[in-house]
């Protein structure tokens, strides 16, 4: 516990310069500002994902994969709920573009760069060219499957409505009630023993009741860190993105995110490095559901909330390209999970189609024209892959449906596909 409380300690000292320019009103730079808001948002995510490594031990593994990745991301939801709330209070602003552009950049930025990470990691740390996946996972790709279609429906009205909202909740809620229905296992990757992997596994030692006291005392703090620091490094980032000579849509895309998703990034890493790259998908992919679901869902009604009406957030043409690029990126990772497997050329083919994207993103930032165009044709090329797939393994898809929305036994369904 000792290890424990002295990362907490670090985090927390990670948070005070944030924390006292808050409370008094202190500047330095706008790039500086943000620097230190964000590190004070990424010390807070740090310290919730500690906290809630402890639920593995006491439900079912894809139930707690939920729980962690949705609490990890919370900081990155702060976030955009202000750009959405403020959005709604100056109908009209750029804050609109903003919470469209952190949403996403979030997504592509887990599946292009997250998902990679772990196959390339485990194949430098085992030799092995792919993480093998169990039929449990097939409820998380199931509904990241359901909440990527139904992102299409976004794309085609151009704005999200309130019972968008409704539909993506209760798709939410379904996933929770499916994976409390599986059985709790030990987790059966490669490796023989589980090591530690991080400071939050030290809460397992103690009783039940102190682990849920310490996670709750971690959670208020933690809490209140990311409510008094989003404002600051929200408009500190629109700022910055002026001083630097960088587009500011790109710029809240692709930094933003990084002070929400880089803790839990960082712990899957761990998990791959210990030999449990399937764990680490898992969280993965299960933080994707969570954005998909919660956070598209409830932007309209923040943005609402700060209109003081009950409206739809619209969605202009840039907006819309990136809502379909997304979800484009997001069906095309599903149809490469339908072999129970995630290989290593799969991993390259998405990291490269990503840095590609990103690049044009950077080198035509100021042509949006020009990158609107460019960025949809990506898009209809990972439409057309994914539909290939979904073809090539239809059998695949449909003992996916059984398995991962019916809850039929997968008995008799061979578990491997081939090489």
């Amino acid at each position: 516990m000792r290890k424990f409380w002295l990362y907490v300690a670090l985090a927390l000292t990670a948070t005070l310069p944030g924390l006292w320019m808050r409370a008094t009103g202190a500047h330095v730079s706008v790039v500086a500002d943000a620097g230190i808001a964000g590190l004070a948002i990424l010390a807070a995510g740090f310290m919730l994902s500690w906290g809630l490594e402890a639920a593995e031990e006491h439900v079912s593994r894809g139930l707690a994969l939920a729980v962690l990745a949705l609490i990890t991301v919370l900081p990155e939801f702060v976030v955009d709920f202000y750009y959405a709330f403020q959005g709604g209070r100056q109908l009209g602003s750029e804050y609109v573009q903003f919470a469209a552009a952190n949403m996403t950049g979030a997504n592509r930025l887990l599946v292009g760069l997250g998902w990679p990470a772990i196959v390339l990691l485990y194949w430098w740390r085992s030799g092995k060219r792919s993480v093998e996946l169990r039929w449990d996972n097939a409820v998380e790709i199931s509904f990241l499957a359901l909440g990527s279609i139904y992102s299409f429906a976004t794309v085609l009205k151009g704005r999200i409505e309130w019972f968008d909202a409704l539909a993506l909740f209760a798709l939410f809620a379904a996933f929770l009630w499916r994976l409390a229905k599986l059985p709790k296992e030990p987790d059966d990757d490669d490796d023989e023993s589980e090591p530690e992997v991080g400071p939050g596994t030290a809460l397992n030692q103690l009783p039940r009741a102190r682990q849920f006291t310490v996670i709750g005392a971690l959670a208020i703090a933690v809490g209140a860190i990311i409510l008094l620091e989003a404002e600051p490094f929200a408009e500190s980032l629109i700022g910055a993105a002026a001083v630097l000579g960088v587009n500011k849509f790109l710029l809240v895309q692709w930094v933003s995110p990084l002070a929400g998703e880089l803790p839990e990034i960082i712990i899957m890493i761990l998990f791959t490095l210990s030999l449990r790259p399937g764990y680490a998908l898992g969280a993965l992919i299960s933080d994707k559901i969570n954005q998909w679901t919660l956070l598209v869902g409830a932007l309209p009604l923040v943005y609402s909330l700060g209109a003081g009406s009950l409206i739809a957030l619209p969605l202009d043409a840039r907006q819309d390209e990136e809502f379909f690029l997304t979800a484009a990126q997001s069906l095309f990772a599903v149809a490469l999970l339908l072999r129970l497997r995630f290989s290593l050329p799969s991993a390259l083919i998405l990291l490269i189609l990503f840095l590609a994207q990103l690049g044009i993103g950077f080198v035509f930032q100021h042509d949006e024209a020009r990158t609107i165009q460019l960025l949809t044709w990506f898009a209809w090329l990972y439409m057309i892959l994914a539909v290939a797939l979904v073809i090539a393994n239809r059998s695949r898809f449909m003992a996916y449906i059984r398995v991962g929305l019916l809850n039929r036994p997968a008995a008799d369904i061979a578990l491997k596909s081939p090489a």
